[in-house]
């Protein structure tokens, strides 16, 4: 007897794909498995004081009025001097809604240091003021910061020291600075994504403190902030990141003391050669500020401001030379 397997039918070819079917693509699982967290192992986050950073890019560029040089030379690979120079206009505080301008023009000379582990930054002005930076990592997890400013004005110089300390998944600050300013921040990661801190204060001479609450959610694509703090202001950011070189940015702000309430719209835009910002608020005021490369070394610059309700108009344009 011969086996019944040879003479049973064999089973039909399957059915030839037409038309659409042919070119797309095979449907995958709907299901994705989903990726396991370590939660002991959790990035750390940005700076309390850096939290709104990518808003900040489009919403405040460094818009200026008048003509602006700078020029910095490189003497060897950690130091460098820099010189600018500055002629343009300066607002002077009043009482009244008017905006009242003064012509100013400064030189300023400079001197950097930069190391891996120590960055020194001095900068003098003809109208006699001097700042001064210090960057000094103490520990691989340990930050000191040192910013101070004088000036020929009595009680009009300041400074500023902070320790920041670096941990895996948290950061946090210490601050100490004039007129018995004293203040302390931390950071958490929650999530991947997600991270939480506060801040606190503490201003002797004038008996103020405060606390301050802040939140920060990220992923490649949206960074959405938002911070309240006792003395009554609200904070609210979001940036839509459209490519890796158009991102959008929006923020609201509130004071609760003044009632004032103000929004801004704004946009970061880098092209091959050149990088335009600008923004849009609630107050009527459109600015825009362009840096264009010229050559390797050369930037053009342009900076315009126009405030619709004060009829205040504002543009700059300079040059820089040298990294």
């Amino acid at each position: 007897m011969g086996s019944s397997v040879s003479h049973a039918a064999a089973p039909p070819p399957p059915p030839t794909a037409v038309g659409l079917a042919v070119a797309l693509p095979p449907k995958q699982d709907e299901k994705a498995e989903p990726k396991n967290v370590d939660w002991l192992n959790l990035p750390c986050p940005v700076p309390f004081e850096e939290i709104q950073r990518e808003a900040l890019m489009s919403l405040k560029p460094e818009l200026f009025e008048g003509l602006k040089f700078d020029f910095t030379k490189g003497l060897n690979q950690r130091f460098s001097l820099s010189h600018s120079i500055f002629m343009g206009s300066m607002e002077v505080p009043s009482q009244s809604s008017d905006t009242f301008k003064v012509p100013t023009a400064h030189y300023e000379f400079g001197a950097n240091f930069l190391d891996p582990k120590l960055m020194l930054v001095g900068r003098v002005l003809t109208d006699g003021r001097l700042n001064a930076r210090v960057k000094c990592d103490l520990t691989d997890n340990l930050t000191l910061k040192i910013n101070a400013q004088l000036t020929n004005e009595p009680h009009f110089s300041q400074g500023m020291f902070n320790f920041d300390y670096k941990g895996t998944d948290y950061r946090t600050q210490f601050q100490i600075g004039n007129n018995a300013f004293y203040g302390a921040n931390y950071i958490q990661s929650i999530s991947p994504h997600l991270s939480l801190g506060t801040e606190i204060f503490w201003l002797g001479h004038q008996r103020k403190s405060g606390i301050g609450f802040a939140a920060r959610y990220n992923t490649d694509k949206i960074v959405v902030t938002g911070q309240v703090a006792s003395t009554g202001i609200v904070a609210l950011s979001y940036v839509q990141k459209v490519s890796e070189k158009v991102s959008l940015a929006s923020d609201f702000m509130y004071n609760h003391l003044t009632q004032d309430a103000t929004s801004s719209f704004g946009y970061d835009y880098i092209l091959r050669q050149c990088r335009l910002r600008g923004k849009l608020d609630s107050n009527g005021v459109v600015a825009a500020f362009l840096e264009e490369r010229l050559n390797m070394g050369v930037n053009f610059i342009l900076s315009a401001e126009v405030d619709h309700r004060k009829k205040d108009y504002k543009f700059g344009f300079g040059l820089t030379v040298g990294e």
